[in-house]
């Protein structure tokens, strides 16, 4: 017999259940790349389908960022290749196959699917006309002109599975290979600013811009077949999701691949292909509700100056004390501005990389960053204004009894406004450029569109970012010199006369 407690705790079941499956979608990640971003859409599209909520985070970055964000439980599932898996993230492993790989992906708690049906595989490729005219065939004949100009992804010249490994088993003699974004790469090999390339066998610009591929007549590159890697605890967390992902097992053609990135060359979104494709092989009806430019442009200021405002505040709360304190101590003043150097001198992206396994991806870490970026000129800003107070005037505060509060507040912060408020505006500049690094790791704003527009060559979507961080900067830097007529006493605003 059922009691009025198991009726209301069946009722509260039947209302918390659903409530639990929106409030955990399925994180769905792609590397930097439009064939994975495409293919991100795709798995979205069968996720939803199944019941499920979807969060997408495209255009992460390069492989490792998207490996550390699955890792540290930022995502659940994004599309890999094997030949990376093996060479790249388990290169120091020597795991042979495929039954091997899952056993060390099942280690770190991840699953793998089967392959999706296509291998997106490395290749080395030329211009037709310019491999023709000088009777390259095969990777090994560029041994024999040494004076090629040698143009790759910055991924590939540091992958083990890359160009050093590559380098080292054709023993080429090239040591000035350039590195550049790969949708560059293509367009600087159209144009005759370099000679040879990695192409990715699934790339439309091979059509597009009658280019052939090398052949790997050593065997270097692996089979690069396309799975998707997932958490294995997303089995029993939404087990409808992986069902649904894993209908793509076997059912992409390399010739599927290669029409959905030339839709994507061409302009189209990847969630427009990603709808068509589902339509048309699995039935499934998508609607893709489009965003309007302005609301767009909306959105991604509002991303930009979250990530801007928060990290500047923290930094003013931190620094301007520090600040504080390194122009009364000298000698710890000198670590203190000299660690915040150091930070200054550590490329952005690295830093961001960096922050991943502690803070995992999306605004957290880029605000950290962010914030670390800023210290150093409201810090040293600070420490300098107070120094540079005349003697004399601390002697006179002093001879009148006036308290250390008193003087720091009423006297030495007022002396020193001006060039505090310089340092605070450097620092909003900074951080106003480098906020649109954050799209590596999905945290959003004007990077964005300016990281899409890279990997398209698309100029238009470059300067949909770029311009309003410029405006942004130039309407930072008027809002700073209003403030300097509010906060810096008149005395010191006053230009001396000739």
């Amino acid at each position: 017999m059922r009691t009025p407690l198991n009726r209301w705790a069946a009722l509260l079941l039947l209302v918390v259940a659903p409530v639990s499956v929106v409030a955990e979608p399925i994180r769905i990640g792609s590397k930097s790349d439009t064939e994975t971003t495409v293919l991100a859409h795709v798995v979205a599209d069968l996720v939803r389908d199944a019941g499920n909520t979807v969060d997408i985070h495209e255009r992460y970055g390069g492989t490792q960022v998207v490996w550390g964000a699955l890792r540290v439980n930022s995502l659940d599932v994004y599309p890999e290749y094997t030949g990376t898996l093996y060479k790249q993230i388990f290169a120091d492993r020597n795991i042979t196959s495929d039954a091997a790989l899952r056993e060390e992906l099942a280690r770190l708690g991840l699953g793998m699917t089967r392959p999706l049906g296509f291998a997106n595989n490395y290749a080395l490729g030329m211009k037709r006309a310019r491999a023709m005219e000088l009777g390259i065939k095969n990777t090994s004949d560029l041994r024999n002109h040494p004076k090629l100009r040698l143009g790759f992804s910055n991924e590939f010249l540091k992958r083990a599975d890359g160009w050093p490994g590559l380098q080292a088993a054709y023993a080429l003699p090239h040591n000035d290979a350039r590195g550049m974004d790969h949708r560059l790469a293509y367009k600087a090999l159209d144009e005759g600013g370099i000679d040879v390339t990695e192409l990715y066998t699934t790339d439309a610009e091979i059509k597009k811009f009658d280019l052939v591929t090398l052949t790997d007549d050593r065997s270097f590159f692996p089979e690069y077949q396309a799975v998707l890697v997932y958490r294995l605890d997303l089995e029993t967390r939404a087990p409808s999701a992986v069902a649904a992902f894993k209908r793509l097992e076997g059912k992409l053609s390399a010739n599927d691949v290669i029409e959905m990135n030339s839709r994507a060359m061409d302009g189209d979104k990847p969630a427009v292909i990603a709808a068509d494709f589902v339509r048309k092989h699995f039935q499934i009806e998508t609607t893709v509700v489009g965003e309007s430019d302005a609301h767009r442009l909306w959105r991604l200021t509002v991303e930009h100056l979250m990530l801007v405002g928060i990290a500047l505040a923290a930094s003013i709360l931190v620094a301007l004390p520090l600040g504080i304190l390194s122009a009364r101590r000298p000698t710890l003043g000198r670590f203190l501005i000299g660690t915040a150097g150091v930070i200054q001198t550590i490329p952005s992206l690295a830093l961001l990389v960096f922050m991943i396994p502690i803070l995992h991806t999306g605004t957290i870490p880029a605000i950290v960053a962010l914030f670390l970026y800023a210290l150093l000129p409201i810090m040293a800003n600070t420490a300098a204004g107070l120094r540079g107070i005349p003697t004399s005037i601390a002697e006179s505060a002093e001879a009148l009894g006036l308290s250390a509060s008193f003087r720091l507040w009423r006297i030495d912060l007022p002396l020193a406004s001006r060039s505090i408020l310089a340092g605070i505006k450097t620092s909003a500049i900074i951080t106003i450029g480098t906020a649109t690094l954050g799209a590596l790791i999905g945290a959003g704003g004007y990077g964005q569109p300016i990281q899409a527009g890279l990997q398209n060559v698309d100029r238009g979507e470059i300067l949909f970012g770029a311009i309003p961080a410029a405006v942004m900067a130039l309407v930072a830097q008027g809002l700073f010199e209003v403030a300097e007529r509010v906060l810096v006493p008149r005395g010191l605003r006053l230009t001396p006369s000739m």
